[in-house]
């Protein structure tokens, strides 16, 4: 039954508040949370790296759970899963077991982000109808950077870490609240998975992903080391990247709807070679704020581009394995490329860190290129036509 554009506005504009709270609590702990293990716990550098890794780890792990979860038991099941297990973690932070604390509330929060991304990003797709899917996923790239990006600033206004830990797992819960009091169309049963889901191009999909996001432990890792002696503008130029990043895919999320896909990933691709070329390069901080905008712009498209075009070719009763899979592609690349700058950079130097980078868009390329030249079967395509977002 088709919804009215009001049951429509509820419904998909409490996921994405749902799930901008979720990432907000993730944020609010993450600034303290290094100088909590070091000095309150007495942990050691390596056991700082060690509780900050293992939430990759589990991510990683949790993208094959949460997946099926979100297909087999629906995505209010999984998000709310999520969003437990978030709250969880917050509560996790307080307990009085020392460092065992950070990693069990690590381990939990690295669990119900891969529940939480995933089955909110299939259920927005599913209310937004999957020919806007790009528009969807924009909005809810949105409310994930906003929080992420507001999350730090909230847990610094709170003044330590253990009212942060509490902040997430109010965050969670007050998410939580909103979000029973949301239906749910979908129906696991009428929607039974073949045993052979995977579309055609999923590795490639998931390859074109990865190689796209090597940038990010780089810019996050070293952009402030690397323009420290060419004006110091490195965090100005990372507010620049993110800014650009959270308003470029909240205005122009739905592009991969009206444009084809595979202009807009190149065109993207474009971008953000230029950008990681200028950085490379120690612009001055005028230049280097520009680069990172630039980077940002064109970040904004690829995983949309690929995405949507994926989607298309997903039964429905998948889409929430197929967002799985490219997840998990993203954690892979993310934490072995975050090892292999930290290589390059002390080899090398910073700005070969960023060349790196560079590379690996060219092979991105490369993967996307085979991935577009297939066609998408047309009965792979979704039959209804929700109300617009």
């Amino acid at each position: 039954m088709a919804l009215t554009p009001h049951e429509f506005n509820a419904r998909f504009w409490s996921v994405i508040a749902a799930t901008f709270l979720g990432f907000l609590g993730i944020g609010s702990v993450l600034p303290a949370l290094a100088p909590h293990v070091r000095h309150d716990l007495g942990g050691s550098d390596q056991t700082v790296g060690f509780v900050i890794g293992i939430f990759s780890l589990i991510a990683l792990a949790s993208r094959l759970i949460s997946g099926p979860l979100t297909d087999r038991r629906g995505r209010k099941v999984a998000f709310l899963a999520g969003l437990s297990s978030c709250a969880l973690a917050g509560l996790a932070y307080l307990l009085p077991f020392g460092v065992t604390s950070a990693y069990l509330g690590r381990t939990l929060q690295g669990f119900g982000e891969a529940c939480l991304y995933t089955a909110a990003a299939a259920w927005v797709i599913e209310l937004g109808g999957i020919h806007r899917s790009g528009q969807s996923l924009g909005y809810l790239s949105s409310a994930i950077w906003g929080g992420i990006s507001a999350g730090p600033v909230v847990g610094g206004w709170l003044g330590s870490f253990e009212r942060a830990a509490m902040f997430q797992a109010a965050s969670a819960l007050t998410a939580i609240l909103l979000l029973l009091r949301i239906p749910e169309q979908y129906e696991p049963a009428r929607h039974v998975r073949s045993r052979n889901w995977m579309p055609k191009g999923l590795l490639l999909a998931g390859l074109s992903v990865g190689f796209v996001n090597v940038h990010y432990p780089v810019i996050t890792g070293f952009l402030v080391l690397h323009l420290a002696s060419h004006g110091d503008s490195g965090r100005m130029a990372f507010s620049a990247y993110a800014g650009v990043i959270l308003f470029s895919r909240l205005f122009l999320g739905g592009l991969p709807d009206r444009m084809n896909p595979r202009v807009l990933f190149f065109i993207g691709i474009a971008c953000m070679t230029g950008g990681l070329s200028l950085l490379a390069w120690g612009p001055p901080p005028l230049g280097a704020v520009f680069a990172a905008g630039l980077l940002g712009f064109g970040f904004s498209f690829p995983w949309a581009s690929v995405a949507t075009t994926m989607l298309k070719r997903t039964a429905e009763g998948d889409r929430g394995s197929l967002i799985a899979v490219l997840g998990a592609f993203y954690d892979a690349f993310v934490g072995t490329s975050s090892f292999a700058a930290g290589f390059v950079a002390h080899r090398f130097g910073y700005a070969h860190a960023f060349v790196m980078a560079a590379a690996a868009l060219g092979l991105a390329a490369v993967m996307a290129r085979m991935l577009f030249a297939a066609e998408v079967p047309e009965e792979a395509r979704a039959a209804e036509e929700p109300s617009l977002v």
